[in-house]
């Protein structure tokens, strides 16, 4: 995956954007960046840094990624507050997926906190 595109979306190698991230050589600076790092996650299988980037208080014990689901693409709505200056903020998304050759989307509205200076995952805001 070293050479293809970043599932996130932005216009940068993999290598280049969340895979540092992923690797650890880089932590995200606002809850964007995050969001986007955790769907470029699922979309390459790396469940230990969903979990990494979970709070604590409402992370689960694991992340089961699904097989046979394919990310496609990452949609940014809106996001709120989430950066340098923040200690909080939220990011509506929606993420598309295709799943046994039918195409899907998720949507929510994800809230992030700062811990321990780090942005991390709290939940999804209710609807």
């Amino acid at each position: 995956m070293a050479k293809r595109p970043c599932p996130c979306g932005l216009p940068a190698l993999y290598a280049e954007c969340c895979g540092k991230l992923h690797r650890g050589q880089a932590r995200a600076v606002t809850a964007e960046q995050l969001m986007r790092s955790r769907y470029s996650a699922f979309a390459v299988g790396d469940s230990a840094y969903l979990l990494r980037t979970w709070h604590p208080r409402t992370r689960p014990g694991r992340v089961e990624i699904e097989r046979g689901l394919r990310w496609d693409r990452l949609e940014i709505v809106a996001a709120t507050a989430g950066t340098a200056i923040h200690t909080e903020g939220t990011v509506e998304f929606r993420a598309h997926f295709t799943r046994a050759g039918t195409a899907g989307h998720t949507h929510e509205v994800s809230r992030f906190v700062r811990e321990g200076g780090a942005w991390v995952y709290l939940d999804a805001a209710p609807s």
